[in-house]
């Protein structure tokens, strides 16, 4: 029983180093970096799904994002969060199935959150 849960914690962390890596620290100067509007789908830009899932909006369309989550980006509730507000991003990926792949995800600093009220 105690290699089970050794096995598991090790998947585990397997797991969450190689998510860690597959987000690259730097854009790729190859690939072209967008601007897009960030935010959660569900509680700002009306999309269907349950919970709170991050969500992009490049040239007036939604993609759900995958490569990053919601939680990695600060509290969704605060003031600025992804639930309360649509923030600038700099990103770079592509739509695979509807979703957007992202490779690279930043939030730019020094701009007011639009609030959807």
């Amino acid at each position: 029983m105690k290699k089970i849960y050794i096995t598991i914690s090790l998947l585990v962390i397997f797991t969450g180093v190689l998510h860690a890596q597959s987000l690259l620290a730097t854009p790729d100067k190859k690939q072209p970096l967008l601007i897009a509007e960030a935010s959660c789908g569900q509680c700002q830009f009306n999309m269907e799904g349950k919970g709170c899932d991050l969500a992009v909006r490049i040239d007036g369309k939604t993609y759900f994002v995958e490569g990053t989550t919601i939680d990695e980006h600060g509290d969704a509730h605060a003031a600025d969060g992804f639930c309360e507000a649509i923030r600038k991003a700099e990103v770079q990926g592509e739509v695979i199935h509807e979703k957007f792949v992202v490779t690279y995800f930043r939030l730019l600093a020094g701009q007011n959150p639009e609030h959807n009220e």
